[in-house]
């Protein structure tokens, strides 16, 4: 996978809740413009606006990269969220639906993970936690002939 030659990463500061409406405003239109469907750019933002949340909230800000993809079969969008805040404790307890460590329901980076392709989390207590979700843009299934 590799970053395509047509754009470059775009950086979005995340520092405030004005910040958060921005990185999604981002993400939809590079989405958009890779060809993904609408429900795949609905997820791609519903997924970016919980890793951002997170980022501000848990991470005290930080800031976000997306990045269009080519891996010359298929185009993708890669987005990275990056805090320098405490880390994540427990991964394997934050990655549980249910879990909150902030009254939420929950569903941040287990639901988040459940939106895209891949998913990784780099954290380590005291050093901040980079999360990077990638998504590849779905093909149009082909029509399938003699069906009537």
């Amino acid at each position: 996978m590799r970053p395509s030659g047509q754009a470059s990463a775009t950086s979005v500061p995340i520092g405030s809740d004005a910040d958060l409406a921005w990185a999604r405003q981002q993400v939809r239109q590079c989405a958009a413009a890779l060809g993904f469907g609408l429900v795949q750019q609905t997820k791609l933002v519903t997924a970016a606006s919980e890793l951002a949340r997170n980022t501000l909230v848990h991470g005290g800000g930080g800031h976000a990269e997306i990045t269009p993809l080519d891996d010359g079969r298929a185009r993708g969008l890669r987005m990275r969220f990056v805090d320098s805040g405490p880390g994540i404790h427990d991964l394997e307890l934050a990655m549980t639906d249910g879990y909150t460590s902030g009254g939420g329901l929950g569903l941040g980076l287990s639901g988040a993970r459940r939106l895209v392709q891949e998913f990784s989390v780099d954290t380590e207590p005291g050093r901040g936690t980079t999360v990077t979700a990638v998504a590849w843009v779905s093909q149009v299934p082909s029509s399938r002939s003699g069906l009537g």
